[in-house]
């Protein structure tokens, strides 16, 4: 069995945000990008560890995006990835990502594709449903476990009040949320065989955008906190009234 890892980058969380051109562009200036947490710490760890368990023979991955993406997919490879592919176009919108990968996937004979939830910075997860959809394969979200056994997939994914078991026949797609797996961090001997590791660019197939980002707004600035004493209770009262903000 062949596994696709789909990988993004995403901004470190300690990078400073700002905007550009009336707030229609993230600033990159200064930027640092990484592989985007629920990617590499869920989805291709527990691809490595059902290859490592003989489940599969080979994992393979993919992301979209111009050569600027290359720095964390050779991170990607160095955790244990045996291939990458960029496919060479950048974008913000969910259903060309997902269609771009999905085209990408079909004639390539992978069993199973795994995503993370969701990416850190657009937080739209969206992706691995759209490319089952584009794909007409099946899928399960928000996965915190995946086994497979006797070519069938059994997965667990938390739900409102409890946990919901599955069974899925393969070619499925799976996005994965904590639980699925525990973080790697790359040793000397991967880094080292990342750098000889093929990874491929691949030209974009011809499909177009849904949406497009308008603009850009930063979240308004928090205020300072207001204290009050004990002997406040009827200053507390009024200011909940009249100050207070449901959120």
């Amino acid at each position: 069995m062949k596994i696709l890892v789909c990988i993004a980058q995403a901004p470190d969380t300690t990078a400073k945000i700002a905007f550009t051109d009336n707030n229609t562009k993230f600033n990159e200036q200064g930027v640092t990008y990484i592989i985007n947490p629920y990617d590499e710490w869920y989805a291709l760890v527990r691809a490595l560890e059902l290859k490592e368990a003989g489940a599969a023979s080979e994992v393979h991955l993919v992301t979209v995006g111009n050569a600027g993406a290359e720095a964390v997919m050779r991170k990607a490879l160095a955790l244990g990835g045996d291939q990458a592919f960029r496919i060479n176009t950048d974008s913000t919108d969910t259903y060309l990502v997902a269609a771009q990968i999905a085209e990408f996937a079909k004639d390539k004979g992978y069993e199973l594709i795994l995503c993370g939830k969701e990416s850190i910075d657009y937080n739209n997860a969206s992706i691995g449903a759209t490319i089952a959809g584009v794909l007409d394969y099946n899928f399960v979200g928000f996965a915190t476990s995946l086994n497979i056994e006797g070519g069938a997939a059994n997965v667990k994914r938390e739900i409102e009040g409890g946990e919901e078991t599955a069974t899925a026949t393969l070619p499925l797609v799976v996005s994965c949320q904590k639980g699925m797996a525990e973080a790697r961090i790359p040793n000397m001997r991967g880094i080292m065989a990342a750098r000889t590791k093929p990874l491929t660019v691949v030209e974009p197939a011809a499909i177009n955008a849904l949406t497009e980002i308008a603009s850009y707004e930063m979240p308004p600035a928090k205020t300072g906190v207001k204290m009050f004493t004990i002997d406040q209770m009827d200053e507390l009262v009024q200011a909940l009234h009249t100050q207070a903000k449901v959120i």
